[in-house]
């Protein structure tokens, strides 16, 4: 578990975050949501080390991130996995290779460990007998997947996604959160996801933490959300027609209803996903 408890931050003057607290459960996806500007990313950076809060604490089971020492830094980072938004893969390096990296630079493990381990976590995400192919060679939602091998591959108690579905078609984000979903609860990591995507928002928020302004306007989770009366909430999630009918019907019809709404939503005039491709 990450508590976080009244961090504030400012750049030039200006606050960014304004005595932000939160709390992000082990063995649940955590989502930390807001429009652009609202400080999501600079709460994402402070949790992860990048940014140094002006006050307040930052707390890895107890651990305060910003009382440690540079010996316990190092030692936590071994703790956390990192999945960046444009997968940051090593374009010189195999697939084998870019999940071995983490172990090289923070283990002794031998070589045959070190790609027994890398081999596991592919198998793991679906990309097994993939080894040898450079990311040059295999689609976006492939290396999405082997950013995750890699970001899983020192076991860690702690995944940090910073929008895991940028660039990714619709179907292809679906099999990425079921799969982040999957991992954070079969290893029972605290997982922490920065995200814009309203589909992840919806499908896997066990616990949604909302940004506005720089301050914690809401937390909840994806049952939740739909009966909120938070007026910034509710038009940052439910902005398009599309989704303020999926509101309307889950009401309606009570949370049962969120697969049907899925399902009506895919031949939904009002869903861009489903308009024609113009011709060029």
């Amino acid at each position: 578990m990450i508590e976080v408890k009244d961090i504030e931050k400012s750049f030039d003057g200006v606050k960014v975050l304004k005595g932000v607290s939160a709390t992000f459960e082990t063995g649940k996806t955590n989502l930390i949501i807001g429009q652009s500007g609202s400080g999501k990313t600079v709460m994402m950076k402070s949790l992860v080390g990048l940014v140094r809060p002006e006050k307040g604490q930052i707390l890895y089971d107890g651990r305060n991130l910003l009382t440690m020492n540079r010996e316990e830094v190092q030692q936590l980072r071994t703790e956390i996995g990192m999945l960046f938004q444009g997968s940051a893969l090593f374009d010189s390096e195999t697939v084998l290779g870019n999940v071995e990296f983490p172990l090289m630079m923070y283990t002794r493990m031998t070589w045959a460990e070190r790609r027994d381990r890398a081999q596991f976590c592919l198998e793991r995400v679906g990309l097994k007998g993939a080894d040898n192919k450079y990311p040059s060679e295999i689609s976006g939602g492939m290396q999405k997947r082997v950013a995750i091998a890699r970001a899983i591959a020192l076991n860690p108690k702690y995944l940090f996604c910073d929008e895991p579905n940028s660039g990714l078609d619709p179907k292809t984000s679906i099999l990425i959160d079921e799969l982040l979903s999957d991992i954070t609860h079969e290893y029972q990591i605290t997982t922490v996801i920065n995200t814009h995507d309203m589909n992840s928002v919806l499908g896997i928020g066990e616990n949604i933490v909302f940004i506005n302004k720089g301050y914690r306007e809401w937390v909840g989770d994806m049952h939740r959300i739909f009966t909120t009366t938070n007026t910034a909430l509710n038009e940052f999630v439910f902005a398009t027609r599309l989704f303020q009918k999926v509101k309307s019907y889950i009401i309606s019809e009570g949370h049962k209803g969120l697969a049907a709404a899925e399902k009506a939503a895919a031949t939904d005039p009002d869903n861009p996903l489903n308009r024609p491709a113009s011709k060029s």
